[in-house]
């Protein structure tokens, strides 16, 4: 699972680590980062094609944008899907089976984080956009996501553990300019596809707005989104941050982007922004619905942990990540509650037995997706509360 994989991460660049201190060691160059304060920064001259994850004002006024192109009236749904690696086979089972099942509905804002990000466009485009879920999470191999491991010795001397190149030429395969330019016109009916990513650089999350460039018609507009989901795929340590170009006052610099779930695992909206009053503009109308699906457990599966360095600091590392991922959910509860949205949560029970081999596993990734496509068939029974919350 995720927990594992970052476990495995990090345990081996401390390993990395110590033994840069009995050497040099050198990165690839890059160009300078924005300096503190930068202000206004242009990607591909599209003024709306990102916002930092606190600043609740300008994503208000690109919701508010969003409702003035809406037509007819979209319902009031929100989708979030959470980070989770290989567990996001989860997500993706469920999404499919609630097709079979009917009644899934449309979505008005769609979030993607790490895995997440990779299943988002279709899950924002719709049922007939499931087979390329069902695809990605049940026909990836090991070899479709990594392509080489290297030995820590020479992890000290470059970006991570593992190359992405075998996870850039999937992400290609499936994300061209035809299920870009749908993205697009969704955005321009008035829904939004939003992608979360670490600036490493600001230690901030990042807002991507997928529509708004898929949208804009510039020439590299795919190139960028490309881009973004393989940053927002990549598990710091394990996979090489992405490098994207900004430019400041017509100067070119760049930022290091990795993995959202860095900052937080999922994410719906800020909690600065009052959403429910703005989808809500006329004074009445539905009450919002956000569904919020975990590609992962309440708290890791339980084991023996060895008396052992490495294995106590990974084991703490793993609980860490889970932690922070209930956290995570906590906070967008209190947040739905304060604006009176309905909250709806979904994750993987201890029903689900089906052993973990190692990264990218894919017996593990076809059996975790048809438990979430088999439970949604049924009718899933969505949580109403977070994990361990007392009514």
């Amino acid at each position: 699972m995720f927990v594992q994989l970052v476990r495995f991460a990090s345990t081996a660049l401390l390993v990395a680590t110590m033994g840069a201190w009995l050497g040099g060691c050198s990165s690839p160059a890059r160009l300078d980062a924005l300096p503190s304060g930068a202000g206004a920064v242009s990607f591909l001259q599209i003024g709306n094609a990102r916002f930092d994850g606190d600043d609740g004002e300008a994503l208000k006024q690109e919701i508010w944008q969003s409702l003035t192109r809406e037509w007819p009236r979209l319902s009031n749904n929100l989708l979030a899907l959470s980070g989770g690696q290989e567990d996001g086979a989860f997500g993706a089972g469920l999404l499919v089976g609630w097709s079979e099942h009917g009644g899934r509905p449309q979505f008005k804002i769609v979030t993607g984080t790490s895995t997440g990000a990779l299943a988002a466009p279709f899950a924002f485009l719709g049922s007939e956009y499931d087979w390329a879920l069902r695809k990605i999470y049940t026909e990836t191999q090991p070899s479709d996501v990594v392509t080489s491991k290297r030995f820590l010795l020479s992890a000290m001397n470059n970006e991570a553990l593992m190359d992405n190149d075998a996870l850039s030429r999937s992400i290609t395969k499936y994300l061209d300019m035809k299920i870009l330019d749908r993205i697009g016109q969704e955005y321009e009916k008035g829904r939004l596809l939003l992608i979360s990513t670490t600036n490493l650089d600001t230690g901030r999350l990042v807002i991507w707005n997928i529509g708004a460039i898929a949208a804009s018609g510039h020439p590299r507009r795919l190139e960028l989104v490309r881009k973004i989901v393989l940053a927002a795929a990549a598990v710091p340590g394990l996979f090489p941050p992405v490098m994207i170009d900004v430019l400041l006052d017509q100067s070119k610099h760049q930022e290091m982007h990795v993995d959202g779930g860095t900052v937080s695992q999922v994410f719906l909206y800020p909690p600065s922004l009052r959403l429910a009053n703005i989808l809500r503009r006329d004074g009445g109308g539905e009450r919002p619905t956000a569904y919020i699906i975990r590609n992962g457990r309440a708290s890791p599966t339980p084991e023996k942990v060895e008396r052992k360095t490495l294995a106590i600091a990974g084991r703490a590392i793993e609980t860490m990540i889970a932690s922070n991922g209930v956290g995570d959910i906590y906070r967008i509860y209190t947040t739905t509650q304060r604006d009176k949205i309905d909250f709806n949560l979904a994750l993987i029970g201890e029903d689900f037995k089906q052993p973990y081999t190692g990264p990218f596993d894919h017996a593990y990734m076809v059996k975790l997706f048809e438990y979430g496509l088999r439970k949604s068939r049924a009718g899933y029974a969505w949580q109403k509360v977070p994990p361990g919350f007392a009514q």
